[in-house]
């Protein structure tokens, strides 16, 4: 009986040590996991990172860079707007801009235009265009009645959108409650942001101003506040109810008088779905245009390297184009592809980006199943050539053109030519410093 009490009790001992261990191995577990969510994210070489990991702000577009993909924000933060120093944003090379709901490049934006933007740290600081800064800058409070949030080091960015385009994406639209109109023909507007479809929770009003240059559509038209006013949509002069109308806007900032510090300026109001679906074709021809110049940009999945300069490439293209330019892509015909540095400019040949570029055939195109990832085309596509150049290496961003596209020169600032650090990474010392 007492060799039994002896035995039960290291079977105690040794079930409590068994439980001590396994509670201090799930408390640890439990750290790590919070430390991993709470850690600052940073995107990986060869992965396009998820939309729900990036930090999300807003602000006016005022200043651009275009040929080393970049620019500047002023940020809206929680003070006032205009003392906040211009924000400067790189994209990622798989980074998406969108403009009145259609792909985009830079050039196409208006200065002043309001944007929002889902961006991350920089994948590597020690080649990035623009400042570094302390990975939680956009909690630091920048005094001078400016608050917190006007310059998140979360600066490169995945996806830069106006208005219409958020509102789009997210399913939301604007519903005008009432105007305020003076004889000079320029007032102020109650809005709400909400869903299309409704919903239960109570959306924020908020007052925006608009003035004899703001640009009304409907359809096929483009009307003006005089218009508007002969047909007794709105008034001639006082307050009216426009009774929660749902409309797209594109919104911009511009100074104010009266105190009032961030208050927002309206540059264009859709009436209707036709008036917003023509100037997305619009801007798509545009863009659709510019991106068979400069060719389609992609990432290197994988070299199987031949003899003598042959190789078979695997390659995904980004995302974010128009369905026709990923429809020129197909087995069996011919293609260019050309190595290009992380602001896509092409760094091999000084008469165009064809001069020395790899060419060959696309021997396969795959789509994946399912959604591809933001930034993500999810088509790949398999290339072979008799003669591949350096910049043409796993992990590395590449131009890609179909042999249906022009073969085009490209303006000086769109391409490297001594291949130099300097040339390959823009120096970030036109920006202000932090």
């Amino acid at each position: 009986m007492k060799k039994f009490l002896v035995l039960g009790s290291s079977f105690l001992v040794l079930l409590g040590s068994f439980v001590v261990t396994a509670h201090a191995a799930n408390k640890e577990q439990r750290t790590k996991n919070q430390e991993q969510e709470t850690a600052p994210f940073r995107p990986e070489n060869g992965k396009f990172p998820p939309l729900d990991k990036a930090h999300a702000y807003r602000g006016e577009l005022v200043f651009v860079d275009h040929a080393n993909r970049r620019g500047s924000i002023r940020v809206q933060g929680s003070g006032m707007f205009f003392r906040n120093d211009p924000h400067p944003f790189a994209l990622l090379p798989y980074g998406i801009v969108s403009y009145h709901g259609a792909p985009a490049d830079l050039r196409d934006i208006p200065l002043g235009t309001v944007l929002h933007v889902r961006a991350f740290l920089p994948p590597d600081p020690k080649i990035s265009a623009v400042p570094v800064l302390p990975v939680d800058n956009k909690n630091k409070d920048a005094n001078h009645n400016r608050g917190t949030g006007i310059a998140p080091a979360e600066n490169h960015v995945l996806l830069l959108e106006d208005e219409p385009s958020h509102c789009q994406r997210e399913g939301l639209v604007w519903k005008l409650k009432e105007v305020d109109i003076k004889k000079s023909r320029e007032g102020m507007i109650v809005a709400t942001r909400e869903p299309k479809q409704g919903s239960d929770a109570k959306a924020t009003e908020e007052k925006m101003t608009f003035d004899a240059a703001t640009r009304l559509w409907r359809g096929r038209e483009r009307l003006s506040i005089e218009e508007l006013i002969a047909e007794g949509a709105w008034p001639a002069e006082g307050k009216k109810s426009l009774g929660g109308q749902a409309v797209l806007l594109g919104i911009t900032w511009r100074p104010t008088p009266d105190g009032i510090f961030t208050r927002f300026h309206i540059s264009d109001i859709w009436l209707d779905d036709a008036a917003m679906q023509r100037a997305a074709r619009s801007q798509t021809e545009t863009h659709k245009a510019f991106i068979r110049s400069r060719w389609m940009a992609a990432w290197i999945d994988a070299v199987e390297y031949g003899k003598f300069g042959r190789a078979t490439i695997t390659a995904t293209l980004f995302g974010g184009m128009d369905d026709s330019l990923y429809a020129d892509f197909k087995k069996g015909t011919s293609a260019t592809m050309n190595a290009v540095e992380n602001n896509l400019k092409h760094t091999h040949g000084a008469y165009g980006p064809w001069h020395m570029a790899s060419r060959g055939t696309l021997l396969d195109v795959t789509k994946a199943p399912g959604n591809a990832p933001l930034g993500s085309s999810g088509i790949q596509i398999q290339f072979e050539t008799d003669l591949i150049i350096e910049g043409i290496r796993p992990g590395r961003v590449v131009r890609v053109r179909p042999g249906n596209w022009p073969q085009v020169q490209v303006p000086r600032e769109e391409y490297l030519d001594n291949n130099t650090a300097e040339e390959r990474f823009p120096s970030p010392a036109i920006f202000p410093r932090y």
